[in-house]
């Protein structure tokens, strides 16, 4: 299997299983010098493991990372990152009785019929549990973007559960960690705890949205046609497991837009640099980030591992039923918000990198 590295300059390769001895990164192309111990990446895992409430997998995995390599007295070399993380709390036999059956909305049956095997054991390659070393690998691009624009700040919420949406006039963004759903609308949040209660208890899921936004990201980062900074956050989001759908600023609903009301106006601010009357785009404009906020959102399918019982086949071709059995999240995209911060910090990071190589951070002067 190939195709398990993305990025440009700042590369990142994740490796393991669900149900393998370890899983991890190798992370590739981070500046020297970047201050980084172990502890600063745990932060970021510590947000994602499993376990921590009753809304996501009871699966209880410390996710501690070790720094195998690319590091010296605290300070990044240059040379390629290895990160591990072990896996302690497999029940592979949980995974028995599906061996022979494809779950549906899983990843099973095209993997079965692209490779002619797969591993069962939660998926193995295709389970969500390698997102935690996306996460790992985001922590290190999150040192990495301290270093080199402290400015940058990168924030993760969930903004729909199913139908159920947050309202955007009560947001909070002090009330995102308050809620076990990122949710910076306390309001909807109470009204989720009841949704996915009745929902966890009849053994079933649903799906999610999530938004990211970065605050403080530099004009000029991105290049036209095939190195558009929203082709690769685009491609970032979409590559995280369970992930159907993604949006740059207005995304879809920009269709119902007109020019006039789409337009972000562009005005000069006090501080001689220019000023938009909305964000329509994103903070994204012909690929080139504008100095706005950089705001992505993606859509979460409900898990496909649930109690329900659903109809499917064997690899036989026989048809059978099947239930799924184990510890899954009710909602996936509760711990898909600190994988889409990941994600976004190492694409901000990648393109900053780029952009210093190719103009050496040179800007057109405006007034």
């Amino acid at each position: 299997m190939s195709l398990n590295t993305y990025g440009h300059l700042f590369r990142v390769t994740t490796w393991g299983e669900s149900h393998g001895p370890a899983l991890g990164a190798t992370v590739d192309g981070c500046p020297p010098g970047v201050a980084l111990e172990e502890a600063m990446l745990q932060h970021w895992l510590d947000r994602r493991k499993p376990g921590q409430n009753k809304y996501t997998t009871q699966r209880r995995e410390p996710d501690a990372v070790r720094i195998l390599s690319g590091v010296y007295e605290g300070r990044t070399t240059g040379t390629p990152i290895q990160l591990m993380i072990e896996n302690t709390d497999q029940r592979s036999k949980d995974y028995g009785d599906i061996a022979q059956k494809f779950r549906p909305g899983h990843a099973d049956i095209t993997y079965h019929q692209k490779y002619g095997l797969r591993d069962p054991r939660g998926g193995g390659r295709s389970s969500a549990r390698e997102t935690a070393a996306r996460v790992a690998a985001g922590g290190v691009a999150r040192a990495a973007l301290k270093m080199l624009a402290p400015e940058v700040r990168i924030t993760g919420y969930m903004v729909q559960m199913g139908r159920l949406k947050a309202d955007r006039d009560r947001f909070d963004m002090a009330e995102v960690e308050q809620n076990p759903f990122w949710c910076p609308d306390a309001t909807a949040a109470a009204i989720w705890v009841e949704h996915l209660d009745e929902l966890r208890k009849s053994g079933n899921s649903v799906g999610a949205v999530v938004e990211v936004m970065a605050s403080g990201v530099p004009a000029g980062l991105g290049a036209p046609v095939y190195g558009k900074l929203d082709t690769d956050l685009a491609a970032a989001m979409m590559s995280i497991n369970a992930v159907k759908g993604v949006e740059i600023g207005a995304g879809m609903a920009a269709a119902e837009l007109t020019g006039v009301e789409n337009a972000d106006e562009i005005f000069m601010g006090n501080d001689g640099r220019p000023r938009f009357s909305s964000n329509h785009a994103g903070g994204i404009l012909g690929g080139i980030s504008t100095g706005q906020d950089v705001v992505v959102r993606f859509a979460v399918k409900p898990t496909s591992s649930i109690l329900t019982p659903r109809k499917t086949i064997t690899v036989a071709g026989e048809e059978a039923e099947i239930i799924t059995k184990g510890r899954h999240d009710p909602c996936v995209g509760i711990r898909a918000v600190p994988v889409g911060e990941a994600m976004m910090a190492c694409v901000i990071l990648d393109h900053l990198l780029l952009d210093r190589g190719q103009t050496g951070g040179q800007r057109g002067a405006i007034g």
